[in-house]
């Protein structure tokens, strides 16, 4: 992939340039004739780099902040939802193991279930709860990630064995 500023638009990002165009009109730091001539240039608008010329003497607007942080939280969520299907998978693996095996004894899977479950609900309180905090539980995501990779669960493609 080349240079990201030449790739071509959508008119949902042309829309929400437009917003954040108005939210700094609203603001006085557009004239309407300066709001009126950028709202148009922006539909003229081609590139990446196109947009982010009309927006480059102004500062960052809560309207692209706002959905800089839900499409980070939307990442967020698709890989807390990715682990609690590998936990998910191996609980019952090990559920289905107890069954096999005649289901006596205490249910040992509780621990497996346990020790696996309560970490994504410890994640995901800090994602959703009162108090969310995205840096904490991308960090954790992270850290769980380079181990995966450190302990050689590598099961991408390498290429040709030569």
């Amino acid at each position: 992939m080349g240079d990201p500023s030449k790739l071509r638009i959508a008119d949902a990002d042309r829309e929400q340039l437009v917003d954040e165009l108005r939210e700094h009109a609203i603001a006085g730091r557009l004239t309407s004739e300066e709001l009126e001539e950028r709202i148009g240039s922006a539909y003229r608008g081609r590139t990446r780099a196109d947009l982010e010329r009309l927006k480059a003497d102004l500062p960052v607007s809560s309207t692209s902040v706002r959905l800089a942080l839900s499409r980070r939280r939307a990442r967020l969520r698709r890989r807390l939802v990715q682990e609690a299907g590998g936990s998910i998978a191996l609980c019952a693996i090990c559920v289905g193991i107890w069954l096999a095996a005649g289901a006596t004894g205490s249910f040992w899977p509780a621990w497996v279930i346990a020790f696996t479950l309560l970490v994504l609900l410890r994640d995901a309180w800090r994602l959703f709860g009162p108090a969310s905090d995205q840096e904490v539980v991308h960090a954790r995501l992270q850290a769980r990630h380079e181990r995966r990779l450190a302990r050689g669960h590598r099961h991408r493609y390498r290429g040709l064995p030569w």
